[in-house]
């Protein structure tokens, strides 16, 4: 079971028909994991925060000025706190702290991708926290911490996205920005070259990094499920498109 990068770019996505929501359904039924593990861009704490409850999540409506229907969308998976157990110990075994939370819901850089993945909402998922302030390096080492999750069956999923500028997007642009496609570019190319000195400092090394992240909450996910899969295989490109000029859609998986 590799682990998957996954863009889930705007809410809308829970209900919308489109190439990448089709995508996201054709990937989910070729897929049957006993359990998901999810890192979420929309869920920053200090230490690694591990969601751990058996009961049904609450769906979190994290954002405002979208239509009616889209707050009306429920997705009732169950955690399990056998899994965040697993997951604690993988982390705590190699020194990286970790915290659980046993009330929070699904937020929805969990919930819009997963509705369309796995729609009956019948495999246990389990959230996990970022935090963008460590350095990309570390993000690394929590997703190899993780490594093993693959063979056992659990699917381990990094939500974020790798262009994400909200100030730099043009709605009614159809072609991508070409910033927006070198950064991608450089990330891919340094991912198939197994570059990983270069990638930990891409702030500073990739072309147009700060108009690209402005704030790394959105990458740290791209880096723990490049941590979390074989070090000796090539990433394979899953999805690759833009929206409104800026926002990257690129999928990856490791």
């Amino acid at each position: 079971m590799k682990p998957l990068f996954l863009a889930h770019g705007s809410p809308m996505l829970a209900v919308e028909q489109n190439e990448y929501s089709r995508f996201l359904q054709h990937t989910g039924s070729s897929l049957k994991p006993d359990a998901i593990v999810i890192f979420t861009a929309h869920w920053e704490t200090e230490a690694v925060t591990i969601s751990s409850k058996d009961d049904e999540y609450e769906t979190i409506y994290d954002f405002y000025g979208f239509p009616d229907e889209l707050y009306q969308v429920k997705y009732p998976a169950k955690g399990s706190t056998k899994v965040a157990a697993l997951v604690g110990k993988l982390l705590s075994d190699k020194g990286i702290p970790v915290a659980y939370d046993e009330t929070r819901g699904l937020d929805h850089g969990s919930w819009t991708m997963l509705k369309h993945m796995f729609p009956k909402a019948d495999i246990p998922v389990v959230q996990v926290s970022v935090n963008p302030y460590r350095p990309a390096v570390e993000q690394y080492r929590i997703g190899e911490a993780l490594r093993s999750l693959g063979s056992q069956n659990i699917l381990l999923i990094g939500s974020g996205v790798t262009v994400h500028n909200l100030r730099a997007v043009n709605w009614g642009r159809k072609e991508p920005e070409s910033w927006a496609v070198e950064f991608d570019d450089w990330l891919i190319e340094k991912m198939n070259e197994h570059d990983t000195e270069a990638l930990f400092q891409y702030d500073s090394l990739a072309p147009h990094a700060r108009m690209a992240v402005p704030r790394a909450e959105h990458l740290v996910p791209l880096y723990i499920a490049l941590g979390g899969g074989d070090p000796a295989s090539t990433p394979t490109i899953v999805f690759r498109s833009y929206e409104f000029g800026t926002l990257s859609y690129l999928s990856l998986q490791f």
